[in-house]
Order: C-alpha cells, then sequence, then structure tokens
C-alpha cells in the first residue's frame, strides 16, 4: 500500500516491524529461531513475552511451572505488601 505525494513520487505507508524480544535472555522472538525449539510463552507475573527456555523449571526438569512464570520472576524474592519486614514476635510478649 502507498500514497502519492504532491511532486508525484510513491511513498509507502508500511510501517516498521519491530521484533518483540526476550523479557529474560533479551534475544528476538522470531518464529524461524523459536518454532522448532519450544517457542514463547508470556509471565504471569511480569506479562513479557520470554523463550519457552527461559521459563522456570517445574517439579520435571523438561516442564515448565504452572502459571507461567520467566527465571527472572523466579529469582526475585516476593515483596511483602508494606515493603518492610514484619516481625513475627507480638510486641505484647516482649
Amino acid at each position: 500500500m502507498s500514497i502519492r505525494n504532491r511532486a508525484g513520487e510513491w511513498e509507502p505507508l508500511l510501517l516498521g516491524i519491530e521484533p518483540e524480544l526476550c523479557g529474560v535472555c533479551g534475544d528476538g522472538l522470531y518464529r524461524n529461531h523459536t518454532m522448532l525449539k519450544g517457542g514463547w510463552s508470556r509471565c504471569s507475573l511480569c506479562e513479557k513475552f520470554v523463550h519457552y527456555s527461559c521459563l522456570a523449571s517445574g517439579k520435571i526438569s523438561y516442564l515448565k511451572r504452572r502459571p507461567r512464570v520467566c527465571q527472572a520472576c523466579d529469582e526475585k524474592p516476593p515483596a511483602s505488601a508494606s515493603g518492610k519486614t514484619v516481625s513475627t514476635v507480638p510486641s505484647e510478649v516482649k
């Protein structure tokens, strides 16, 4: 698809295609590279597309954890709601 500008020349109206990048390793998610190597999936925590090999392993090493979690999110410690550590000993007992 194209459009003619005022001088009579044709200008293409095609948008540049930006490849999606893996959220863990940073490589491109091209179908010709990943189709026979597992493909890709979306992490359920950070919502980034990652290679299937960049997902966290489940109980069996070749199966991936459900829900899908990337290796980067798997290595992060869980954040508390207030951001502070909570003491397990009540203040009345001290």
